[in-house]
Parts: structure tokens; C-alpha cells; sequence
């Protein structure tokens, strides 16, 4: 792979105006497909395999009542002090309102009087109109959403309160300035690593072309694969990170053989052939990570993993051409002022003083630190990631209603006024359905339904509703509970197992769906495929990194510092999201569960960023160490060339992800934060103190691989011996392009 990484760098690097324009003519296809593509709407929720969609799929099916897939709202009205909604004041106001949210959009389907369908606390002090629309939120039309918004604009004149809650003002999420704010940190960081303005801005360009190309393609063709409106914010959270990172492993490299004394196009050459082939093995890492989404079976998590997979793939193929064509348009201004009269006295000096020892830099003074005492630094930072994985044990999991949005929003304050006047379980209510089709009496089954459910000790059970053919009954049911609570779970739990014995006796099958039920079985299902998925993408992981490593320990200490680093991830993200713990420091108003796909969706992510790590680190040492140094030397050779650019790469995806902190959407802040910290753990802590402490400790047999296995494993020379081996350059010392019989066969190129 090396060679013919190698070839690629030299051949984009020459080419570079044909492979430059190739990359724009792709960002603008891609801008005129985002530019041209309608609206993204909101993904189509599934969960195949559970009750609740089963139930919501018959629903569907035979419509008892009506079409499910439409935005919904809920205008709730509350009476000043000493008032009630049904003086006769107030009930004009609300009437109107009714008459005028009816009236005012073709998108409206129903707006249905607090007066006739029952809608009015026992109290008298609250009410609400249900507004039910013809599409989706996402497809909602500013006049029908300002229309909503205004709706109760009369009514609070009067002295009523009025708030809005429901689906219909869900509006694209947006990240805000922290994005923009990391993007410009990530700049900073690559200015002082590199100490070249060229340098630092090559990595930040080329990732924002990927990004630009990704997410492009992503919006063009969000309505026709249903991708949904977050999969794009995700796919730029991830191909952001991997985009800068890679770029900046390879102009790394460059600037390190330039500095031997290469010729440009040679350097190119090599950076692509050694740095390049650990970013492909990175990169694949990732993609593996993402794409092993599908195995959890929920259509949504598979789409957004196979978005950010495709931007992450985008990212790879930049970085391998047009990364080394940018570096020959930059020239030798990608090294800093100092770097370049550095190299030009090292040309001019002598013998002796070209030979002298460079100063040992920080990376090999913590190398040879963590070599002095390898079993302290081990059990601090095991201990360490230990006593901040222990909030884990506590970990709740569920998916956000309205009850979780900060107590300034209207949707907040609307929920809060429902549960105040209707009880808590009121915005959670359940839906069971009898399906009385193999039944010799639908209407006797659902009957006995209806009692068995009130004798759960459930607020409230509307009697049964059949559908036209009289086959099929829904019964609302409204816990005492709010939606979320582990009592309403065990109300579901009772329903369905009550719904057994009346299936048994009557043939009528009874499911459970709604909203709450939905969460419910989502937050199973993300539970039960935690382990088969884990097992998929470490074990694929393992393999492909046996192949990087000719090593059987190297893979398994990655795969364990990873689950250490991914467990004390949560254990904060369980601090501060659920218990609190110094939630606004980052915007966290309303603590509560752990969105359901947050866990499963941030270890296949955070898998892959570690194994980013572990590669571009150990790759460094494997190849120190194939080229004849210690076992010890090799660890501190790889903290020499690469401990620097590492801790770069983690600062830069620590600040891109936490600039999604900002964002207005729960689920994409609290996935920012858990990367975010998830890199702080894995980069410093586990990978540059746990691994080469263990590695220290290990020895030669870090790198020990049974014969049989290195016979049948293909050898793809990530280290990039053969290469070494072909250009004739073993010793290291520099070669210009057309010495040796190397270079003579390399010529076809």
C-alpha cells in the first residue's frame, strides 16, 4: 500500500492544477444539488422489530383515526387568578382563536374547540386547542408557523396566558457562534504547531472542501433517501474533525522530509506513502465504526452513520490527493520563516555540526518520563478514568419531549401548564389497539381492555373508538405519571402483559403505542443492540488493526483503552446531562434521562477516533521499531515525530465538537460534549499515557505475532519498509528524484 500511496502522492503532486480542479468542479456540483434541493423534512421515526411500531404500522393500515404522520400543536390557555377559561370573556377569546386557527392555512387540518371535546381542567383554570396539520413540521410554511405563533396574541392582551406546545414549531437546529468559535480555535492550534500561516490554513481549506462536498450531497439528497434534517449537522461535526486531522498527519509528514533534505515532489511522495497509509487505515476505522450503525436495525441511526461515513470516506480522498496537490501549489512557504533559514544554515553548515543532536523535544521527554515509571502512569490514569466512569453505573436512557427543553421556551412552559391542570401523565398519553380481527367479538375484547387498564390504576381511559370496519379499536389511556418516569414504563410493561391473556381468551391482539410506548421501545432496542454491535466494530477493528500492527497485543490494548476511555465519557456525560453537575458551564438547563442513541451513537464515533490515535501514534513506533530500534527506543522515537501532531489533532476535534455545544438541539449538543471530552480521555490519557506505559511493559512481545498468523495475514506495509526497501533508501538519507534503481522503476510513474 505504501508504494502505491507513495506513486499517488508524486502523481497529484504534478498534477495538481487537474486534480485541484476536479475537487471544485465536485464542491460546486455539490453547492448547485444543496442550492436547488428542497427543504430537508424531518426523518421518518422507525423502529422495526417493536410493538409499538407494529401497532402504529396497523394504525396506518386500516385508519381508525386518521393519518399520524401531520404536525400537531397544542395552544394552552390558563385563566388569571380568581378566573376560569369557561367565564364568558374568556371563552370568546378562545373560540375566536379556535374559528381563526382553522381559517388561517390551508395546512391545517383540524383545530378542535376546548369546549366540545372535552379539553378543560376539572378546576376550570386551563384549556387547550388541538391543532392537527396536513404535513409534517418540516413542511410547515412560515405564514402557517407565524399564524400559530400569533394565535394567542389577543388572549394574552386580555390577561390570559397562552403557550404553544407540540411538534409544529420544531424548526431546523442551528449550532450558533461556538461552531464558527471552534473552527477559529482549530486555526489558532494549527498556526502554532506549525508556525506557518500557509501550513496552518492548508489543513483548515481542503477539510472545509470535504465538508462542503459531504454536506451538499447529504441536503441534495435529503427528501429522496429521507436522510432527514440533523444527518447534515452530524456529517460536518465528523467530517470536520477526521477532514483537519488527516490533512494535517500528511503536511506533518511533508514538512518532516522536507526537513531530511527531499526534494518537494519526493516529500510529497513519501508523506502520502507513510503518513497516508495510516490515514486510510484511520479513516476506515471510522467508516467501520459508522456504517456498523446499521447492525442496531433503526432506520435513522443507519442513515446518519452512513452520511458521516461518506464524509468521512471524502475526507480520506482529500487528504491522499488533493492534500499533496495544495502542498505543491504552497511551495516551501508551508515551513515557517524560522524553519526556512533553519534549513538553508543547515545546508551551508559542516559535517559536524549538521551531525549534532537535535534537542530532545516534549514528546520524547514524556516518553522517556512514562519509561522511568511505566506501572505509576498506567494506574493513575486507569484509576483515574475509573473514578470518572462511575456516574455511569447510573446511566438513564430515554428520548426528550417537551418536558426536557429549557424552562424559557414556550413548549416548556406549555407542558408545564398541562401537567398543572390535567395531571403529569397528560402529556404523555398511551394508545392502546385492539385488533379484534380474529375475533368473534371485537367490541366484547376491547370492552374488557378498558377495564383491565383502569384497574392498573392508570388517571384516565377514553372509552373505546372502533374504525369504519369495526375491526379495529383505540383506547387512550392517561398515566399518572409524567412520560418519562420509570411508573409510566411499568404501566406499558402491565398493559401488555394484561393484553396476553385477553388475546388468549378473546383471539383480539392488544398493542401499545404513542409517543411514550415509541421511547420506550427505542431506548430497548439501542439497549439490546449495544453488545452485537460493540462485538461487530471492535472485532472488525481488531482484524484490520492486526494487519496495521503484525501484533495480536497492540490490537487488544487499543480496543481496551478505548472501552476505558468510552465509559468514563459517559460517566461525565451522566454527571452533567443527568445529575447536573456543572450543567450551565454548558448551556444544560433541564437535567434528565440520556437520549437513547446518544451511548450507542458516540462509541461508534469515539471507536473511531481512537483507533485514529493508536494508529498515527503506534505507526510511528512500529516503524522505528522494524527499522532495527528497541523496543524503548521505538516508543520514544514515536513520541518524537508524532506526540506533537496528536495532541494538535486532539485540541482541533475537541474544539470542533465542543462548538456544537451551542447548538439549539439536545441531542446534538449532548453528542458534542461526549465527543469532546470522549477525545480529552482517549488522546491524553489513554494514548499518550496508558499505551506506551503498557507498551514499556511489554516489551518485544508488544509486537509478537504467531507465525501461522503472519503467514496467512496480507502484508500491506503501513510502515513502509517495502518502500524504503524499493527506492533504495534504507539508511534514510536523502534521495533525489532519478537515483538508484528504485527511483528508475518508480520513473513509469
Amino acid at each position: 500500500m505504501a508504494t502505491f500511496l507513495y506513486k499517488l502522492g508524486r502523481l497529484t503532486f504534478r498534477r495538481r492544477r487537474f486534480v485541484a480542479l476536479i475537487w471544485v468542479a465536485l464542491l460546486a456540483i455539490a453547492g448547485v444539488g444543496m442550492a436547488t434541493a428542497s427543504t430537508a423534512t424531518s426523518s421518518s421515526f422507525s423502529i422495526p422489530g417493536t410493538e409499538a411500531q407494529r401497532a402504529f404500522d396497523l394504525l396506518e393500515q386500516r385508519n381508525p383515526g386518521g393519518s399520524a404522520d401531520g404536525a400537531t400543536a397544542r395552544v394552552v390557555f390558563k385563566a388569571p387568578g380568581g378566573e376560569k377559561v369557561t367565564d364568558a370573556e374568556n371563552k370568546r377569546e378562545i373560540t375566536g382563536i379556535v374559528k381563526e386557527l382553522g381559517t388561517g392555512s390551508d395546512q391545517v387540518a383540524v383545530a378542535a374547540d376546548p369546549f366540545t371535546t372535552d379539553a378543560v381542567s376539572q378546576d376550570g383554570s386551563t384549556a387547550y386547542i388541538s391543532v392537527t396539520y396536513k404535513v409534517n413540521s418540516m413542511e410547515l410554511t412560515d405564514d402557517t408557523r407565524t399564524a400559530l405563533e400569533d394565535a394567542g396574541k389577543d388572549a394574552r392582551d386580555s390577561g390570559m396566558k397562552v403557550e404553544i406546545g407540540g411538534d409544529a414549531l420544531q424548526v431546523m437546529p442551528h449550532t450558533g457562534t461556538a461552531e464558527v468559535i471552534g473552527v477559529a480555535i482549530a486555526a489558532v492550534v494549527l498556526v502554532i504547531t506549525f508556525g506557518s500561516l500557509v501550513a496552518a490554513g492548508l489543513p483548515l481549506i481542503t477539510a472545509l472542501v470535504g465538508v462542503g462536498i459531504g454536506v451538499g450531497s447529504i441536503t441534495a439528497l435529503a427528501n429522496v433517501l429521507d436522510l432527514g434534517s440533523t444527518t447534515g449537522i452530524l456529517a460536518t461535526m465528523i467530517g470536520l474533525a477526521v477532514g483537519i486531522d488527516y490533512a494535517l498527519f500528511i503536511v506533518s509528514r511533508y514538512r518532516a522530509e522536507l526537513a531530511e533534505g527531499r526534494e518537494r515532489e519526493e516529500a510529497a511522495g513519501r508523506a502520502v506513502g507513510t503518513a497516508g497509509s495510516a490515514v486510510v487505515f484511520a479513516g476506515l476505522t471510522v467508516v467501520i465504526a459508522l456504517a456498523g450503525l446499521a447492525v442496531v436495525n433503526i432506520p435513522m441511526l443507519t442513515k446518519m452513520g452512513l452520511a458521516a461515513a461518506a464524509t468521512v470516506a471524502i475526507a480520506v480522498l482529500i487528504a491522499l490527493t488533493l492534500v499533496p496537490a495544495a502542498l505543491g501549489f504552497a511551495g516551501k512557504r508551508v515551513l515557517g520563516r524560522k524553519a526556512r533559514k533553519a534549513s538553508q544554515d543547515a545546508s551551508g553548515a559542516t559535517g559536524a555540526d549538521s551531525g549534532a543532536e537535535a534537542k530532545p523535544n516534549m514528546g520524547t521527554r514524556w516518553a522517556r518520563f512514562v519509561l522511568r515509571k511505566p506501572v505509576w502512569v498506567m494506574l493513575v490514569g486507569v484509576l483515574g478514568l475509573g473514578v470518572i466512569a462511575v456516574p455511569a453505573a447510573s446511566l438513564e436512557m430515554g428520548l426528550p419531549d417537551d418536558g426536557a427543553q429549557p424552562k424559557s421556551t414556550t413548549q416548556r412552559q406549555a407542558y408545564d401548564m398541562l401537567s398543572d391542570g390535567f395531571g403529569p401523565g397528560f402529556n404523555g398519553p398511551l394508545l392502546v389497539v385492539v385488533d379484534g380481527k380474529d375475533s368473534s367479538d371485537p367490541k366484547a375484547a376491547a370492552d374488557r381492555v378498558s377495564k383491565e387498564v383502569e384497574s392498573l390504576g392508570v388517571a384516565a381511559v377514553v372509552p373505546p373508538a372502533f374504525n369504519k370496519a369495526g375491526d379495529t379499536a383505540t383506547i387512550t389511556v392517561i398515566p399518572k405519571d409524567r412520560p418519562s418516569s420509570h411508573a409510566t414504563e411499568e404501566v406499558v410493561h402491565d398493559i401488555r402483559d394484561a393484553g396476553k391473556d385477553v388475546q388468549a381468551d378473546s383471539g383480539a391482539e392488544v398493542l401499545v403505542t404513542g409517543a411514550t410506548a415509541m421511547n420506550i421501545d427505542f431506548s430497548q432496542k439501542m439497549n439490546d443492540a449495544l453488545v452485537p454491535y460493540l462485538a461487530l466494530v471492535v472485532g472488525l477493528a481488531f482484524l484490520l488493526l492486526m494487519l496495521v500492527f503484525r501484533s495480536v497485543l497492540v490490537p487488544l490494548k487499543a480496543a481496551l483503552g478505548f472501552l476505558l476511555s468510552v465509559v468514563a465519557a459517559l460517566g461525565a456525560v451522566v454527571a452533567v446531562f443527568q445529575w447536573g453537575w456543572l450543567g450551565s458551564l454548558f448551556g444544560v438547563e433541564q437535567t434528565g434521562p440520556i437520549m437513547s442513541m446518544m451511548p450507542i451513537f458516540m462509541v461508534g464515533v469515539v471507536f473511531g477516533l481512537a483507533m485514529d490515535y493508536e494508529v498515527f501514534l503506534v505507526t510511528r513506533m512500529r516503524e522505528a521499531y522494524v527499522h532495527g530500534e528497541s523496543p524503548g527506543q521505538a516508543i520514544v522515537t514515536g513520541f518524537k515525530h508524532g506526540a506533537r501532531v496528536v495532541t494538535a489533532a486532539a485540541v482541533i476535534m475537541m474544539a470542533v465538537f465542543s462548538g456544537f455545544i451551542g447548538s439549539s438541539e439536545q441531542m446534538v449538543k449532548m453528542i458534542g460534549f461526549s465527543l469532546a471530552v470522549a477525545v480529552l480521555f482517549d488522546a491524553f490519557v489513554v494514548r499518550m499515557a496508558i499505551v506506551p506505559a503498557v507498551l514499556a511493559l511489554l516489551g518485544k512481545k508488544a509486537w509478537w505475532l504467531p507465525r501461522w498468523l503472519d503467514r496467512a495475514l496480507p502484508d500491506v506495509d503501513v510502515e513502509g519498509e517495502k518502500l524504503q526497501k524499493l527506492l533504495g533508501d534504507g539508511s534514510g538519507s536523502p534521495q533525489k528524484p532519478g537515483d538508484g534503481d528504485g527511483d528508475r522503476e518508480l520513473a513509469r510513474v
